[in-house]
């Protein structure tokens, strides 16, 4: 169980991102969030592992007070949720093997890792990555050699080498045309059923959304303005999120 209790960031420029934002999500659900750019999306999944710092509230995952630890405790926290960017964070120069590899780096000898010798169980488990979504036959090629696509699906890769619980998805399909985004987002929906790991995505588009989610939460200036069944986004509420100048799509 994840939980959110009155979340908030406020930036030093005094930008309020996030504002008392609550809610809960059961293992195995795969949430949607949604809103405008600016709405606090990012802001939302990043401060779930720490990647920003929250200003107030609390975040529980488990028994894991995640908004409350620091150290080692946090680094073996992190291990356990996987993090998907929309621009990849790939390293272009290394191969994609290596850049799955680096999903371990939690959890190998850090000296080793560093001289790139990877025990043979960890390899296995690369490849056996690669082949959940599809790319094995790329596993020598530069990540810069790549299409968007495949790259993300190298993020995806990498995600799983850390056996996560937790699936933060930020924007993973805002950079990919239609088609691939479709990809992208069914294998995210089969990892979240297959493994059953919880899965939290942001996106923009309605249809991506109700495709493939089980639930939506949705933002809108830093707050939590809508949490229910995709299906309930009715023009109404569709209003209340995005805005009365938003054009419906999907």
């Amino acid at each position: 169980m994840l939980r959110l209790e009155d979340l908030t960031k406020v930036y030093e420029d005094g930008t309020v991102a996030l504002k008392d934002v609550s809610f809960e999500v059961p293992e195995g659900q795969f949430v949607a969030v949604i809103g405008l750019s600016g709405s606090g999306k990012s802001t939302l999944l990043r401060c779930i592992n720490r990647l920003i710092e929250p200003t107030e509230g609390d975040i529980w995952w488990d028994d894991i007070h995640l908004s409350h630890i620091t150290g080692e405790e946090l680094r073996r926290a992190r291990r356990k949720i996987g993090m998907i960017f929309q621009h990849f964070n790939l390293v272009d120069r290394s191969s994609v093997l290596t850049n799955v590899l680096s999903g371990r780096l939690g959890y190998v000898n850090p000296i080793a890792s560093i001289l790139g010798r990877f025990p043979a169980k960890e390899m296995e488990r690369a490849y056996a990555s690669l082949d959940r979504v599809g790319i094995r036959e790329k596993a020598d090629n530069r990540a810069d050699e790549l299409s968007g696509g495949q790259r993300q699906r190298v993020g995806i890769a990498r995600a799983l080498m850390q056996e996560p619980g937790l699936m933060l998805a930020d924007e993973p399909v805002a950079s990919l045309d239609p088609a691939l985004a479709h990809s992208i987002m069914r294998h995210l929906q089969l990892i979240n059923r297959e493994d059953n790991i919880t899965v939290l995505c942001s996106l923009h588009f309605l249809d991506l959304v109700q495709q493939y989610s089980t639930r939506a939460v949705a933002l809108n200036e830093g707050r939590l303005v809508f949490d229910g069944s995709p299906s309930e986004i009715n023009d109404e509420k569709f209003l209340e999120i995005y805005g009365q100048e938003a054009e419906r799509i999907g």
